[in-house]
This record gives structure tokens, sequence and C-alpha cells, in this order.
């Protein structure tokens, strides 16, 4: 193979193996590999629609594959445009283009019980920028719409005026991009992006508690917006009370504004969500299929809207009935997608060398440092939790360690967890970013 394009055309031969070639033709004619880069193999698709269907059903069948080559596990991430123009240094035009997208904006945002307070308080920061609740703060779990309402409140600001400068951030990406322009010496160039914009929205801020010196860049950031009259907004997965890892002067500084939850949808609202995304799309759902979605999918938004994608795929390219059989299909589809992720372990070293800022190679090496230990017991860890990987697959992972050298880093975690509440809230954290990164 001597090119991307040859490994490419192999992975479709492998897939050919296992699926059938009315389905490689269907899904896979408008997806190309754009670039291998370490163990992530890049992946292109313009249509969206498509993209979406390959990352919920064939991901695990195209790194099956890049295994079988390579043998060894690959990341694959499939690029939209704007991700492929950011992707070769070009501007990318992804985070205005949401800002004022019809898709995420207060019209389209179906409100109930469960998110009607954070839906008002939304509202409000956008028509009156820093004048009511600042910070804002959104919580709740993943699905739930909280990156919609801050999408929403962008999309406002930037119509009322075009001119004001709007920063987007997740709490992930900010450590990465704080650790990179250490490296890079270009942290004051970052510092004047977040600190001169009008509106600051972090997607995710519960990541960054535990990590010093993010926590003590994005302390003086908030302060200097604070005081110049800009708007912050944040989301996270939890109120602050409960980020154990969160410095004090940053937790008092979250709830100096307003927090409010967004809980999972009642009944009445997961029938208008559907019937809301339904009419976008134009599909046709008789009540009886649309009041079997809604009373067996009833923790996630997400899911919902991904079911009545699957739905709509299964009649446009299948031409099948929308009947109960069919709703039983996509609903199956997607919870079997969401439920069983499970991360490869680069996946885990390559977040935990970032979490606790040691390079990976000293992760899986030989130094007895105090960093560099603590890493890769956690690591350890971790891979064995979340992972199908022996101990014995494990310790080849690091340097050839023997089975009992693994067994011993992994109940130093155990008991380190059982004696400390806040590294076990440490663990409970990078697993729960971890898992939220698929």
């Amino acid at each position: 193979m001597n090119s991307v394009t040859d490994i490419w055309e192999n992975v479709l031969r492998q897939l050919r193996g296992n699926l059938s070639e009315t389905t490689i033709s269907t899904w896979f004619d408008e997806l190309s590999i754009v670039d291998i880069r370490g163990n992530t193999c890049y992946l292109h698709c313009s249509n969206d629609f498509k993209k979406g269907y390959i990352e919920s059903l064939f991901l695990t069948n195209i790194k099956a594959s890049l295994h079988d080559i390579f043998s060894m596990d690959f990341e694959v991430k499939i690029l939209d445009d704007p991700g492929l123009s950011e992707f070769r240094g070009g501007a990318s035009p992804r985070q205005t283009d949401r800002f004022t997208s019809a898709e995420f904006t207060f019209e389209t945002f179906v409100v109930g019980p469960s998110n009607k307070l954070a839906y008002a308080a939304s509202q409000s920061v956008a028509e009156h920028p820093a004048q009511n609740y600042n910070p804002l703060l959104i919580y709740g779990d993943s699905g739930l719409g909280k990156t919609h309402l801050i999408y929403a409140i962008a999309n406002v600001i930037r119509k009322n005026d075009p001119k004001s400068k709007i920063a987007y951030v997740k709490g992930d990406d900010l450590t990465n991009e704080l650790v990179e322009a250490i490296r890079e010496g270009t942290t004051a160039e970052m510092r004047e992006k977040y600190r001169q914009a009008d509106l600051l929205l972090v997607d995710d801020v519960q990541v960054i508690a535990g990590r010093k010196q993010t926590q003590e860049e994005f302390f003086h950031t908030f302060n200097t917006l604070y005081e110049s009259g800009r708007q912050i907004v944040l989301t996270s997965d939890r109120p602050p009370s409960e980020m154990t890892q969160l410095e004090d002067r940053l937790r008092t500084r979250f709830e100096w504004g307003l927090l409010v939850d967004v809980a999972p949808p009642d009944f009445e609202t997961r029938l208008a969500i559907i019937r809301t995304k339904c009419a976008l799309l134009g599909l046709d759902l008789p009540d009886k299929i649309a009041f079997y979605i809604a009373d067996n999918i009833t923790a996630n938004v997400r899911q919902l809207e991904g079911t009545i994608n699957k739905i709509m795929a299964y009649k446009q390219l299948l031409g099948s009935e929308t009947n109960e059989e069919t709703v039983s299909r996509a609903m199956q589809d997607i919870l079997k997608s969401e439920n069983e992720y499970i991360p490869t372990p680069e996946t885990i070293l390559t977040y935990v060398s970032r979490y606790y800022h040691v390079e990976e190679s000293v992760v899986r090496g030989q130094q007895r440092n105090r960093d560099a230990v603590a890493a890769r017991q956690v690591a350890i860890y971790l891979i064995r939790s979340m992972t199908n990987l022996s101990q014995d697959n494990i310790g080849r992972l690091f340097g050839n360690r023997d089975h009992a050298t693994i067994a011993y880093s992994i109940q130093q975690v155990e008991k380190k967890m059982k004696k400390d509440p806040a590294f076990a809230e440490t663990v409970k954290e990078l697993k729960t970013n971890i898992n939220s990164k698929h």
C-alpha cells in the first residue's frame, strides 16, 4: 500500500466481506479518506445525514478493518465540510454557521416543564447580555439540549449585533489549547481570543475541574470578562457544588449568576420533540407511531431525534413502511450504538496523558517520577475497567509489564479511591469525559 487511497481501498474490500454491496454503495459512496495521522484515520463525508448514520452504525466495522490491516487499534474521525477545511488549515465556518443556523434557535427548541426555566433564562440573557444573569450556568445530563440553548443565545446576539465577538469552546478543548499555547509560546494570543469576547460560551465546563493550570487561566479570563460587562454562559453535567475538584474561587463565581437545570423530558414534551423533528424533515408519522416512540425512549432528546432520522433513512433509501416493526428496528439501532461504546486503550491513554500533562510515551514507559506513576496507574485501571482487554494484554501496552505489575497498579487505584473521595471523583470524571468523546 503506497498511499492512504490504497489503504482505503483495502478497507472497503474488508468491509465487503461483512456488509452487503447495497449497504456499501448506499452509505459509503460519499465517504473518502483524508489522511492517517498516528493512530487516527480521518475520513470525509459532505452529506451530514450519511455521516451521522455511518458514525452510529459502521464505525466499529471500519475500525475492525483497519485493525486487520495494521494489527493495531485505530480511532476513526469523519469530517464534514467545515471540519475538512479546518483540518487542512483553512478557516472553519463551523461555529459561525451554527450561530446563524435556523437549526439552533429558540424557535426550534421544544419547551416543557423539564427545561422551561433554562429556556426562559437563556432568552433573557440573549436579549439583555450581561444585565440579568451573569454567568448563566445550565446543567444536566448529556443529550437534553444544553448546547442547543447556548447556540440559540449566540444566534440572537449575533442577529442583534453582527459585529459581536463570540467565543465558543469545550472544556476539554480549553485544556488542550492551553497546553499547545504553552508549548508554542502563544499564551498571549490565546488569552486575547477569549478575553476580548463579547460572549464566552463554555460547554462541559466540569472537565476543567482538577486541572490546576486551566483553572488558573479560566479564573483570570472569567474576571476580565465579568468586570468589563461581557456575558459568560456555561454548561455542565452537574451543579458547581458537585464538582469536587473545582477550586472554591471558581465555584463561587459560577454561582454568582443563575444556575438552571435541564431534566429528561416528560411524555408530552417528548411527543412535541418528535412532531417538531418530523415537521422539519417532512416526515408524516402516524400518531400511534409517535406515541410508541415517546413511550419507549424516555431519557435523551438526542436518541429521539436519532430514531426519527433512522426512520427517515429506512423510508427514503429502502422504501420501508413507517410501522412498529420499522420503528423498533430504528430504536434498537440507536440504543445499541449509545450503550455499546467501548473506548480504545489508545483513546484512554491519550486522555489520561493530557489530563496529567505527561507524554504518552512516558505513561507507557519506565519512568518512576510521581506524575508518571500516577498517570500510568490510572490509565491501567481505566483500560481494565472500560475495555475488554485482559491484564496480560494491558501489560503489553505498557512496555511488556507482567501480570502482577498490572494487578498491583489496579489495586493501588482502588485502594486510593476508597480512602480519598476527591481522587475517586477524579477517576469518575475521567470515565465520564472519555465516554462523552464518542
